[in-house]
């Protein structure tokens, strides 16, 4: 192969991996690659569940920092805290026959309207006796009357926080979260598992609100 050869088989490599060099003054065809990564980036729905009922809550917290990163990102985001809200326990009744409206008249109602057309929903949560909080509890298991709605492609990402620091106080959380995303047919996009804070306010010194806030800016 003489020189001029080689330079103009350089030349036609290097515009293939690049995809951007111009010809008759348009640009190459997008690849699939690349068509999904610009589809991965569009604007989503987002529905933030937070369950902690404490003022300065540490999950609370990282709802913010998440919501923060995520709203710069060029999401829509709203937030549903459990814990000012009123929701009613599941009391079983199956009047709604897991599709249909509930016999408690409630602000499950706000979570509906919002859960059904998101894109991604977050679960934001202090560790309560090795589970989610109450709180956000009673509002999961009110799923049940929009079963068949929610059971389409979402995202989901996981905000917790627990005073222990040992991994295995933290696995019954995780295992719930990941059984309700198998049956959901959800995927994970994230996690921020905040282990050692208890007081409120103490995870202001560490550096789980950063994880959290970069999190949601790169969605």
């Amino acid at each position: 192969m003489d020189r001029r050869t080689f330079i103009s088989a350089s030349l036609a490599a290097t515009a293939a991996v690049a995809g951007s060099i111009l010809a008759d003054g348009l640009p190459l065809p997008v690849t699939s690659a690349q068509a999904r990564s610009e589809g991965e980036r569009k604007k989503m729905k987002i529905l933030v569940l937070t369950g902690s009922p404490r003022k300065n809550s540490n999950s609370g917290t990282l709802a913010g920092a998440f919501i923060k990163g995520a709203r710069e990102a060029g999401h829509e985001v709203v937030r549903f805290d459990a814990a000012a809200g009123n929701v009613h326990a599941c009391v079983a009744c199956n009047s709604c026959g897991m599709d249909g409206p509930c016999v408690f008249a409630d602000d499950f109602e706000t979570v509906r309207e919002h859960i059904i057309p998101a894109d991604m929903v977050v679960f934001a949560t202090p560790m309560y006796y090795f589970g989610m909080s109450s709180q956000l509890k009673a509002v999961i298991d009110r799923f049940y009357a929009i079963n068949s709605k929610i059971h389409v492609s979402k995202k989901a990402v996981l905000l917790m926080t627990y005073a222990n620091t040992s991994p295995r106080d933290a696995s019954p959380m995780l295992t719930h979260y990941e059984v309700l995303l198998d049956y959901l047919g959800w995927q994970d996009a994230g996690r921020v598992v905040a282990s050692g804070v208890w007081p409120a306010g103490a995870i202001k010194n560490t550096s789980f609100p950063e994880q959290a806030y970069q999190l949601g800016k790169r969605l």
